[in-house]
């Protein structure tokens, strides 16, 4: 008798229009793929979470005001992102606000991303993407997060309750390691990002000259991170150029940016100047020098990141010199931290194996 590929869905925000969200999904569905599952995405399709995800989209950069100039650009980043997302292999689209998913699989992995952040403006107390309603014969955790949320506050046991239906847990944060240890009493396995873990393949061609430059990502940049940013690119003749979002500090503007087009221009820059937790996480997936400000809403995530790796240094606050960002994104990065990235690696591929086993 043939053997049958397992059944495997992931649940996660593959919706968001986020480069992050988006290669993170894709990464870890078309990792389980080259592994023999028959993988897709979980397709939760809820209009109210698409209707504030698409005003967010719309007005991405708030509360700085958004030029109406702007508005038709942004749309065309989210026809772009629209259309990436409905190629990926995604299961019959359903509403887990009125509804559970019909299918059942032999594994459901639920992450990566902020899944488990309960102050999520609106996935925040999804208790989907806590395994409720989920029809597997094994549920399983992979990266998952539990984002800004407040470790300190605990967790209600309703919640623990829920992740005790888990068959095995990990997360990507220190954070979410608290808060799962002091919940349930065990330290879940500390893993990767998919998009650290694997590596983001973009199909389309690259259409931006070949000349060096700075990849810029994120937005509401303090003045003097954009000032020290310009000054280092400016005195090596590099222009910045800013994906996804306007940065009027920037040379050129790539609001109209698609995934492709994001993980071309990561894969190319010759540095990269972020407040985002995936803009360091690309940067590393290439080696690539970086700087990183730190912003209230993804300080933790982004300052467990650097801690977990040892690249403290490319996380500059509003006292950093002209030196620091120098060696921030002059210097090729550490032995050390592409080492320590590698140790994580070969953890995920264990946690990997012995979950799906």
């Amino acid at each position: 008798m043939e053997n049958r590929r397992p059944r495997t869905g992931i649940l996660t925000f593959h919706r968001c229009i986020n480069y992050g969200s988006y290669w993170q999904a894709r990464c870890l569905v078309e990792a389980l793929r080259s592994r023999g599952h028959e993988a897709v995405i979980l397709d939760h399709d809820a209009w109210r979470i698409k209707r504030a995800e698409w005003a967010c989209a719309l007005r991405p950069v708030l509360p700085t005001p958004v030029p109406v100039s702007d508005y038709p650009l942004y749309g065309l980043k989210l026809f772009k992102f629209v259309r990436a997302i409905s190629a990926l292999p995604r299961s019959p689209p359903f509403d887990p606000e009125s509804g559970n998913t019909d299918e059942y699989f032999d594994y459901v992995i639920v992450g990566s991303d902020e899944v488990w952040n309960l102050t999520h403006p609106w996935y925040g107390g999804c208790s989907f993407f806590f395994g409720e309603g989920i029809r597997t014969r094994r549920l399983v955790s992979y990266a998952a997060s539990f984002g800004n949320y407040d470790g300190s506050k605990g967790l209600e046991l309703v919640w623990a309750d829920r992740l005790r239906r888990f068959d095995a847990i990990s997360v990507r944060d220190e954070n979410s390691r608290a808060i799962v240890e002091s919940a349930l009493g065990f330290e879940p396995e500390l893993v990767l990002d998919p998009c650290l873990q694997f590596m983001p393949e973009a199909e389309a061609a690259w259409h931006e000259p070949n000349r060096p430059f700075v990849a810029v990502y994120g937005h509401n940049f303090s003045e003097a991170f954009a000032r020290e940013t310009r000054r280092w690119a400016q005195s090596r003749g590099y222009p910045l150029v800013s994906l996804g979002y306007r940065n009027d500090w920037a040379d050129r503007q790539r609001i109209t940016a698609g995934p492709q087009d994001f993980a071309h221009a990561m894969a190319r820059a010759e540095a990269v100047a972020t407040n985002f937790f995936h803009g360091c996480v690309f940067a590393l997936r290439h080696a690539k020098p970086f700087a990183c400000e730190r912003s209230p809403y993804r300080s933790t995530k982004i300052e467990n990141l650097m801690t977990m790796i040892g690249g403290e240094k490319h996380l500059l606050s509003e006292h950093a010199t002209a030196n620091d960002f120098g060696a921030a994104l002059s210097e090729p990065l550490a032995s050390s931290m592409l080492e320590r990235i590698e140790h994580f690696r070969r953890k995920s591929d264990h946690y990997l194996a012995r979950a799906l086993g």
